[in-house]
């Protein structure tokens, strides 16, 4: 399947590059796991290890502070430890086990990462993402911590969306999957956490721009798009009824696998067509502020790409 993504899709004409602390990060954010207990065996290290957060943050952040880097390099650790505990260890096929595990992460939200509050007994996953908004509080940068809760939050409630389908064995139509993969994919907070190692976040007049929020939908898709058409291959042999961009636009149209996966193909490059000409508007306005904000999603496109060629998570 790896073949097929790399000689379907077009690969982002965008440059790469890797932040020159990504193997240091590497390291200290497995051990972080380790120390909240994300990952509690030698086995469960290993899977996290192979995930290769580090290789995606790295990529995706190469000219950000250390700091940053590593926020944002365990912000996806603790994504794909909550990942596989939904996809591979069941909970995420059982939305009666996961409502209450949700309700206490939603719990952990709501206070901001307040160090003066103490985050109610949820567990590891509870206690490492208090850590990750207490020390993204410590930036003083309140509109991005508001920002990445709701984001969090947003991803969490549609993990029960997804749970519901998986225990009734219903497979989305292709416009609502679209719509629900943006913020199951984790997307959204990973970038907000990319705009704050930038040593120029965007402002809220930036923000708040019609044509910026746009182009954040359009990455957010491309990344998740790419993910689909490589992760296909061992999705599909796990969970015939996986949401996957290919799932959905087999059922929906009627198509065979192959029919499918170059739709889904075809999806990807026509998003990547309007995103180059929705950058070259925003571009064109010389705003140094609004070019560094494109330079963060044009890094996570080209970091996802080259990380889903090489990552061990799809094989």
């Amino acid at each position: 399947m790896r073949s097929f993504a790399i000689s379907a899709l077009r690969e982002p004409p965008f440059p790469t590059g890797r932040h020159g602390a990504t193997e240091q990060v590497a390291s200290e954010s497995v051990e972080w796991a380790r120390a909240f207990g994300l990952v509690d065996s030698s086995q469960r290290v290993h899977r996290l290890q192979r995930a290769d957060a580090a290789g995606l943050s790295g990529r995706a952040c190469p000219d950000g502070s250390v700091d940053g880097l590593r926020l944002l390099t365990d912000l996806i650790s603790w994504l794909f430890v909550m990942d596989d505990a939904c996809d591979e260890d069941g909970l995420g096929a059982d939305p009666v086990r996961l409502g209450p595990a949700i309700s206490t992460l939603l719990d952990v939200l709501d206070r901001y990462g307040d160090p003066n509050v103490l985050p109610p007994a949820v567990g590891p996953l509870g206690d490492a993402l208090h850590d990750l908004c207490r020390r993204i509080r410590l930036h003083d940068h309140a509109a991005l911590l508001l920002r990445f809760v709701s984001q969090m939050r947003e991803y969490l409630l549609a993990l029960l969306w997804e749970a519901t389908n998986r225990e009734r064995q219903r497979v989305p139509d292709v416009a609502e999957y679209v719509q629900l993969r943006r913020h199951i994919g984790g997307v959204h907070p990973c970038l907000t956490l990319t705009d704050l190692a930038s040593a120029r976040p965007p402002g809220s007049a930036q923000r708040a721009n019609p044509a910026l929020l746009a182009l954040d939908l359009l990455a957010v898709d491309l990344v998740c798009w790419c993910n689909d058409l490589f992760s296909y291959g061992k999705e599909s042999r796990a969970d015939p009824d996986a949401h996957n961009l290919v799932t959905v636009i087999a059922q929906d149209s009627d198509a065979d696998e192959p029919a499918a996966l170059r739709a889904a193909a075809n999806r990807f490059n026509q998003g990547l067509a309007k995103y180059l000409d929705a950058e070259e508007a925003l571009l064109s306005s010389g705003n140094d502020e609004m070019r560094l904000a494109l330079a963060v999603r044009r890094n996570w496109v080209r970091a996802t790409y080259d990380w889903s060629v090489v990552a061990d998570r799809y094989a």
